[in-house]
This record gives structure tokens, sequence and C-alpha cells, in this order.
């Protein structure tokens, strides 16, 4: 299978952290999109794809390589310098429910290790993240 562009690898990566507790809500798919729609790192991405790369993300899970090989190819497909926002995107994902499923957190921890994010990082995103997302009630 050839390598997915970054745009794809960035979807996808946001796809499996969805898609990792086997429940992809509502709230997590319109997240996914808004960050298509918005984040300026989709700014050339045709917003009509999205569907289609997440089902080639399906795909890709139900190949022999599974999970690490989704990780793999996001690893090779994203530019270093990109490594950071890629896990910032999975993280607005998996905290845009307010519920961090143990399967979520697998997938993030796995993540890390793949784009090799350092700790500081990690922190700064998840902590950023998790501020945005708090509300008055």
């Amino acid at each position: 299978m050839p390598l997915p562009t970054a745009h794809e690898a960035l979807i996808h990566l946001m796809v499996i952290t969805s898609a990792s507790d086997r429940d992809m809500t509502d709230v997590e798919l319109a997240r996914i999109g808004e960050v298509v729609r918005t984040w300026p790192i989709f700014m050339d991405f045709d917003e009509k794809r999205l569907i289609s790369v997440a089902q080639e993300c399906q795909e890709l899970l139900h190949a022999e390589s599974g999970l690490e090989g989704v990780l793999e190819f996001a690893r090779r497909a994203i530019p270093e310098r990109l490594h950071e926002t890629a896990y910032a995107a999975a993280f607005e994902v998996a905290s845009v429910d307010l519920e961090m499923r143990m399967e979520e957190l697998r997938v993030l921890q796995l993540l890390r290790k793949h784009l090799s994010v350092d700790a500081l990082t990690i922190a700064a995103i998840e902590r950023a993240t998790k501020a945005r997302h708090r509300t008055l009630t």
C-alpha cells in the first residue's frame, strides 16, 4: 500500500484515536471535521475527501499490520516538524467529549512513542487542550 500523504496520515491519527474505544461519537466526528476545516495545516486539503480518507484508515486497521502499520505510516508521512501538531490533533479528538477511556490513552501513548514527542511538549499540548474544552458549568 502506498504511503499516505501528510494530510491523510493526520486524519488517520484522529480516526484511530476516536475509534480506539470502538465508539466514534458524533462529538468526536464533528471535531475531526472542525479540525480539518479550521486548522491551518489542512488549508490545502479538500474537505470533501474526509470520509474516503477515514474509510482508507479503517482498511489499513484491518490489514495485517493493523494499528502499528497506521502509526508507522503516519510517522513516515508526516514531516518531523509537524509531529507535535499531529499529536495535538489526535489529543483534540480524544479530549473533546471530556472523557478519556483506557483505549484512547493507550493509542495516545503509542502515538507519542512513534512520533517521538517529548514529555514537556506533550504536557503543554494536553494542558492547553483541556483548558480550551472547559465550560462554566
